[in-house]
């Protein structure tokens, strides 16, 4: 098992000697603090892929607050309000553009992330649960974290009303 660079720190510093650039010390340190940086870089990744799932689950985690008691007949609303929370940013964009110019890439992200929720929504769409009241108090009292979304019960609900009850993380269409 590799041993953290803080670890190697304080077993070289107990020697009491200068460190030669290439000595056998120096090497673990070297292998050490590149561990730990990729480690860092790999987290970084990871938690950059979280993001997406993270925004829908505040979404309706606002929408959980605002609104009170089961919200059994408006989940469509919000899935609707959901896919269509860029409409303005994506019309701003397209009266910015000179007319014949192409489309920025920012507009390009903004369509193709609208078209993939469309067809998730068409497959069915990931979603906490938000028709058991203990599982939106759960979300209603969540920080924000990753760890602690383990504990709250997601959905997927189709477009012609089917509803399936899903796994966290989302692994496909389970």
């Amino acid at each position: 098992m590799p041993i953290r660079t803080s670890a190697i720190q304080k077993k070289v510093a107990k020697k009491r000697k200068a460190i030669h650039e290439n000595s056998r010390d120096a090497q673990r340190l070297r292998t050490a603090g590149l561990r730990d940086e990729k480690l860092a870089r790999l987290a970084a990744s990871r938690a950059k892929g979280y993001q997406p799932l993270l925004q829908r689950i505040a979404f309706f985690q606002d929408a959980a607050q605002k609104l009170d008691g089961s919200m059994a007949g408006v989940v469509g609303e919000l899935i609707k309000g959901f896919i269509h929370r860029e409409d303005e940013e994506l019309a701003d964009l397209k009266k910015q553009r000179r007319p014949g110019r192409p489309s920025s890439t920012k507009e390009d992200l903004i369509r193709r992330r609208f078209a993939d929720e469309e067809q998730e929504y068409s497959t069915g769409f990931y979603m906490p649960d938000l028709e058991d009241a203990e599982n939106i108090d759960r979300l209603k009292s969540w920080k924000g974290d990753w760890a602690a979304l383990g504990s709250i019960k997601f959905m997927r609900i189709r477009q012609d009303g089917d509803r399936r009850e899903s796994v966290f993380p989302p692994k496909g269409g389970a």
